[in-house]
């Protein structure tokens, strides 16, 4: 989608609204299950400690430290692209102030004011309202006011459309040394999965019992995985394939860590609850996809959807990264028609949905897991009813309450027409009475004058006739 796209048409301000309405009561933006914490803590977090840091928190922390001690008689200006609820943005203002900084700021750019609200409280609950700054913005139009120090983008990329138009803002508003800090999804838009990786993840897929298949978000079971498109409303995913592919063109890397494709809708909120983290099979289960995906990303075969990256404009950074992984290998070619590359795993599918030996319980307890499972669905299924009937009853009231209002409405107009109609001829009374009341004035200035007149007249006729004197 062109960078030159307008960004006041219907289309584009339904999807800002569907956004708005996805984020307005969302507390628990990153919360995920039990099953990836154990994924990432086992076959990531190394990853991650060989650069010095643990989780993609440390990484953003990591890098704003460097930024301080750079400028450590300075005081340092942040961006946050798409804070949310600023949960990280408070956590790094937390950080810095314990050591020993305060001479900074951090401008949370956020299009949810629900969001920047909740922001807000707890900036002031956690005592760093003066370090953190928010801003109601909409980034696929941002001009920034300041020079930035670092920009930071926490999962906020996968839901811009105006990439372009943001990386070009991006590289102009950093300082020399400046950096721009990214944890983001880059995989196919709309978090679909490219052909050759929807081939792997039905072939585990397959591999999986009944009760894992349910899909809780959509409250749907899936005998295949359903390559879902979550971009069609709102901006979720909506230019992730070219997240990577304009950073490489706009950015020089200093950093970077890409992992982990045919993993995701394991350990993903989708279906990831259907795992028990503590349970052995399901560990098992986890570390093939993890294996087999690892072989294949290195191979070639498929591309990372997750990265760590951190980006600047000097060209003489080294880039640290894991090989073969580097920025440019995990570029997927959109135009390349899919198929087997050299030195790839050859994917095993089966035939039909279901590898009946492959699971960890009896058929018969395997349904007896699936029914439960399908009941609590049904109960949250009944309880959204009934909240919808019950959305829909309230709604019906305040439906006929507007409708006994605009009847009332009607009423008071018609009364107010009546009146101004009224009102209207006693207007044109009352002038036309004033013009009366102005003639009988006229009529007894008139009617003195003729009184003068006449009293003269008799006393000459006197006069003349003798009656009076002369003088």
């Amino acid at each position: 989608m062109p960078a030159a796209q307008p960004f006041q048409d219907e289309s584009y301000r339904a999807r800002v609204a569907a956004e708005k309405g996805i984020y307005e009561d969302c507390v628990k933006v990153h919360d995920l299950p039990p099953i990836f914490h154990y994924w990432s803590n086992r076959y990531i977090r190394p990853k991650l400690e060989a650069f010095g840091f643990s989780t993609p928190n440390d990484l953003f922390k990591k890098y704003l430290a460097e930024q301080c001690q750079r400028r450590a008689h300075e005081a340092l200006r942040f961006a946050s692209i798409g804070a949310g609820n600023c949960d990280l943005e408070i956590t790094l203002a937390s950080h810095l102030r314990s050591q020993g900084r305060s001479d900074f700021v951090i401008d949370c750019l956020e299009l949810n004011p629900a969001m920047l609200e909740r922001g807000r409280a707890a900036a002031t609950r956690d005592g760093v309202e003066e370090q953190v700054h928010l801003v109601e913005a909409d980034f696929n139009q941002w001009t920034p006011n300041h020079e930035y120090d670092a920009v930071l983008a926490n999962q906020s990329l996968h839901h811009v459309l105006n990439l372009e138009g943001l990386f070009a803002q991006v590289k102009s508003c950093l300082k020399p040394q400046g950096c721009f800090i990214i944890s983001d999804m880059i995989g196919r838009n709309g978090h679909l999965r490219w052909p050759e990786a929807l081939e792997i993840v039905h072939e585990f897929w397959r591999k999986l019992p009944p009760s894992y298949r349910f899909n809780p978000l959509l409250n749907r079971y899936e005998e295949l995985y359903e390559n879902w498109d979550c971009s069609g409303e709102s901006f979720e995913g909506i230019r992730s394939q070219d997240i990577l592919p304009l950073l490489v063109d706009h950015f020089h890397f200093q950093l970077f860590v890409g992992f982990a494709n045919v993993i995701d809708p394991f350990t993903d909120r989708a279906f990831g609850h259907n795992f028990d983290a503590k349970a052995q099979w399901d560990r098992a289960f986890i570390d093939q996809v993890h294996e087999r995906d690892e072989q294949e990303m290195v191979a070639g075969y498929i591309k990372p959807t997750h990265m760590l990256a951190v980006v600047g404009n000097d060209p003489d950074t080294p880039t640290l990264l894991h090989e073969p992984l580097g920025p440019e290998f995990c570029i997927r070619p959109t135009q390349e028609p899919a198929g087997k590359r050299e030195g790839a795993c050859v994917p095993q599918t089966e035939p039909g949905a279901y590898e009946w030996n492959s699971w960890p319980h009896r058929p018969q307890d395997e349904l007896e897991i699936a029914c439960r499972r399908l009941r609590d669905a049904e109960i949250r299924v009944n309880e959204r009813t009934e909240t919808a009937k019950a959305l829909n009853k309230e709604l019906d009231e305040r439906t006929a309450w507007a409708r006994r209002l605009d009847k009332e409405l009607e009423d008071r107009t018609a009364w107010a027409l009546r009146l101004d109609k009224e009102l209207a001829e006693r207007t044109a009374w009352a002038q036309e009475l004033n013009r009366e009341l102005e003639r009988l004035a006229w009529a007894r200035v008139l009617y003195r004058f003729a009184r003068r007149i006449y009293r003269g007249a008799r006393r000459m006729k006197d006069r003349l006739s003798g009656r009076v004197p002369g003088n």
